[in-house]
């Protein structure tokens, strides 16, 4: 579990994913115990007369004289004057839309096995479940501010639940974006012979195939403990049936040599990389890789001109009940990419068909959030989640430091737990995404603030039903119970049990008529019983 902020400290990129989940356990009761120090009461300095703004460019960012006819959310010529707030309350992340964490830990509570805490994201429970948020009207994010109150301690508790909501326009339809040019690297290693890894990894490309347009191109990398390209880049047009065949072939053999099925991928990706496409890279793998490279960093160290020259992006799609999440999930933040898993038929149709165009397409690059928090109302705050997706605080406009990438119809989410001060009224926070644009680098931003007059609202009402908050917070409360390593209790504030907590799921489900949340409230219970869903 993550720290709560208070003072003296400036969020820097971490190391290591073992030193990540290590250094976010401590326990709640340790969390306050800089609450009392100098800086916080003399920041008072620092508070801008009515907002407390993220932090002004160094620097401007766009052409002098082009403030009039901008359009929103673009960053000025002007240097904005304003004060910006202490380190200390600071908090900047790059986005994330991976889903693969709470895939994984369904399959795995689904079969009766308990989640290894490590595999455990919290920000990827929370994006596995699409916001309403209001959508721009052009290309870019809104951004949408909320919360509740938790009634952690009862009456008078300081304790709030902050959502921070961004959303692209979704495309109108398949034809509304470029065309695409897909390699497909494909784990035929003998692990994938198990029912449920290549079978569904074919069916789910047979779906893909059919539903992609006759302009769209299509590649195929096998990889073993060799690599192969057995198709080259193909315009689907009237070669649908090729692809076919091609898939069809496709039979389980020896190792797994990860690192020369994305290396060979990446070559094939670029030899058939098309102008005005997207080219991107679809990895379809276990992800246990024992032959050759195993490291993530060494392996796109080796194709990293195609990332960076050619722009080719990487989708990472996990498969299998042993699964590598910690190598795919590393392959696709390292790859300007992200992730998912798909367990069944049902999985890999929303996967391919229903999410194709969010994830071939890219609205915004190198996104990156900041939350400002206003030191004179609050007194604690932690991000839950995005552990290995912190940025800097001072890199937040260094566009040459990595962000995410995000298409057309994606919504991203992501919760604080804030400890408000007593009698705290007025400005809370400020919420900003910067990002640039896919094609030209151009940077934007947008912002949205948040009063504390409109955190008042308990987080289980009717309210926070209708508007996702409390699928939001169910979602984060169970994720941080399954990474505490005691899967019957979530240390946040005002988390209940999970036999309680399943039962706000199934409340909810009954009140959206969302299958998602049903299912949601089925695993949770699982996961409090130890009895397999269904079983």
């Amino acid at each position: 579990m993550g720290e709560y902020r208070t003072t003296r400290r400036t969020r820097r990129p971490r190391g290591a994913l073992a030193a990540l989940m290590t250094a976010g356990c401590l326990l709640l009761a340790a969390c306050g115990s800089g609450a009392d120090e100098s800086s916080a009461d003399g920041s008072n300095s620092a508070r801008d007369t009515e907002r407390f703004p993220a932090p002004a460019p160094a620097q401007p960012t766009g052409p002098a004289g082009t403030d009039e006819g901008s359009t929103p959310g673009e960053q000025k010529g002007e240097i904005r004057e304003s004060t910006p707030p202490p380190a200390d309350y600071l908090s900047t992340f790059a986005l994330d839309v991976d889903t693969a964490s709470y895939g994984y830990a369904r399959r795995t509570l689904a079969d009766g096995g308990r989640p290894d805490p490590a595999t455990i994201r919290p920000e990827e429970f929370i994006n596995s479940f699409r916001q309403n948020y209001e959508r721009p009207d052009g290309d870019g994010f809104s951004v949408t501010v909320d919360g509740a109150r938790t009634d952690a301690g009862g009456e008078g508790d300081d304790w709030r639940l902050v959502r921070v909501g961004l959303a692209t326009r979704p495309s109108e339809d398949s034809g509304e974006r470029p065309p695409a040019a897909l390699t497909f690297v494909i784990d035929v290693s003998g692990s994938m012979a198990e029912p449920g890894r290549l079978d569904l990894a074919q069916k789910s490309l047979g779906v893909m195939t059919d539903e992609l347009r006759d302009d769209d191109s299509v590649a195929i990398v096998t990889f073993s403990d060799e690599a192969e390209t057995v198709l080259p880049m193909t315009r689907l047009g009237d070669n649908r049936d090729r692809v076919h065949e091609a898939i069809d072939t496709l039979e389980p053999t020896l190792s797994t040599n990860l690192g020369a099925g994305v290396d060979t991928g990446y070559a094939t990706a670029v030899e058939g990389r098309r102008e005005g496409a997207t080219n991107r890279v679809v990895l379809l793998s276990d992800a246990l890789a024992n032959t050759g490279e195993t490291d993530a960093d060494a392996i796109l160290d080796r194709i990293a001109d195609a990332r960076r020259e050619h722009g080719i992006t990487l989708f990472g799609v996990g498969v299998g009940s042993d699964y590598g999440d910690d190598l795919m999930e590393q392959l696709a933040d390292k790859g300007d990419g992200h992730t998912t898993y798909v367990s069944n038929e049902d999985d890999a149709r929303t996967v391919f068909v229903d999410q194709l165009p969010r994830n071939i397409d890219l609205t915004a690059r190198d996104a990156k959030a900041q939350v400002a928090f206003d030191p004179q109302t609050v007194e604690q705050f932690r991000l839950i989640g995005y552990d290995n997706r912190e940025v800097a605080d001072e890199d937040f406009r260094n566009d040459s430091v990595d962000g995410g990438e995000i298409g057309p119809g994606h919504t991203v989410t992501a919760l604080y737990a804030v400890r408000t001060k007593p009698g705290a009224s007025g400005h809370l926070a400020t919420a900003t995404v910067r990002w640039l644009d896919p094609g030209t680098r151009t940077p934007h931003e947008e912002s949205a603030q948040l009063e504390s007059e409109a955190l008042n609202e308990p987080l289980w009402s009717r309210d926070n039903a209708r508007n996702g908050l409390q699928v939001t917070a169910i979602a984060a409360y169970f994720a941080d119970a399954l990474r505490s390593g005691d899967s019957r209790w979530s240390r946040l504030p005002g988390a209940p049990g999970l036999p309680e907590l399943s039962d706000r799921a199934d409340e909810l489900a009954d009140t959206t008529e969302s299958e998602e949340v049903r299912q949601l409230a089925e695993t949770i219970e699982q996961a409090g019983s130890g009895v397999p869903v269904g079983g």
